[in-house]
């Protein structure tokens, strides 16, 4: 891996705190928190933010505010908006809350998108086949997730060959670009290697984002191997939250702090602010029922305590 090599290359975060980092919170956080939190997020030049998902709020009770949040957050010109749907009722939603980009998610294995959706994957690629139809009939654009492509909490190991495929279908319904997601946390770098050596020379680096969680501590080495094959956008969460309601076990996202930190070592650029994302998740830590996993975050609090006792 030739670090060197990244210098001067730009990066694009995709901050999914809002949602993926609160949706699984047992501690139920204020409308106004929420927004006073994405509109940090904002002030700290994040291109893109996923705000929160028009899913059913019997399931996730965290996200059953969303089109209030969409109607107050302040936009920043140029940032993206965007907001996680399930089917063409979620869309319907969204569109009316002005989001600018929907995400549909898909799984790469069935047990979890049973668990998960109640479909099974190529159930759930009818749904979304309609979900992008009538979003691009609306002119919005769709990314597309795809779940535990490294591993699943109920059916084990996924076969590369099943990402590569799932990837570009898709691609053929309309997305713009897939995440493709180590839901649970499983993926070292050899594993990411391997796929992306399989993934990319069908599809290409440009439509590629790779969405990491941090169980077993590899998502940064995961990063960087990723980097080094020319993937240029990563999905992160203020503070590490995260973890997904339906995988057992899963640790929270990639921190963005984290992420950013070594980012702004290695100089890729990314125009956002390190300390204005910190600055987003002390605001945020208080409303919740623990501290957050982030190691940098962990890092500034050890550091300021150790300076407060001097």
């Amino acid at each position: 891996m030739n670090l060197a090599a990244l210098r001067g290359r730009t990066v694009t975060v995709v901050e999914v705190g809002p949602r993926d980092g609160l949706q699984n919170e047992r501690a139920l956080v204020s409308t106004d928190d929420k927004v006073a939190y994405v509109d940090r997020l904002s002030a700290a030049g994040l291109p893109v933010i996923e705000v929160s998902a028009f899913v059913n709020p019997k399931r996730v009770p965290q996200m059953a505010d969303a089109s209030r949040l969409f109607a107050r957050i302040q936009r920043r010109p140029g940032a993206r908006y965007t907001a996680l749907v399930p089917n063409l009722q979620g869309l319907e939603r969204a569109i009316d809350a002005r989001v600018d980009e929907v995400s549909i998610f898909a799984a790469a294995s069935d047990g979890f998108s049973r668990a998960n959706i109640n479909a099974s994957v190529d159930e759930s690629l009818v749904t979304y086949a309609a979900v992008c139809a009538q979003a691009r009939a609306a002119g919005l654009p769709v990314r597309g997730y795809l779940s535990t492509a490294f591993g699943c909490p109920y059916d084990g190991p996924v076969d590369p060959a099943r990402v590569v495929s799932l990837t570009e279908r898709l691609l053929e319904l309309g997305v713009r670009e897939v995440a493709v997601s180590d839901t649970i946390g499983v993926a070292h770098p050899g594993q990411v290697m391997a796929l992306l050596d399989r993934l990319l020379p069908r599809v290409g680096t440009a439509v590629v984002a790779l969405h990491f969680h941090d169980t077993r501590g590899t998502a940064l080495a995961n990063v960087l191997t990723a980097l080094d094959a020319g993937i240029t956008t990563f999905d992160a969460s203020a503070g590490g939250l995260g973890g997904c309601p339906y995988a057992p076990g899963a640790s929270g996202n990639l921190a963005t702090e984290d992420l950013l930190y070594v980012l702004d070592g290695l100089n890729v650029k990314t125009g956002v602010s390190l300390d204005g994302v910190t600055a987003a998740s002390a605001f945020i830590e208080p409303r919740l029922d623990h501290a957050l996993p982030s190691r940098y975050v962990q890092a500034i609090r050890s550091r300021r305590g150790s300076a407060e006792a001097d």
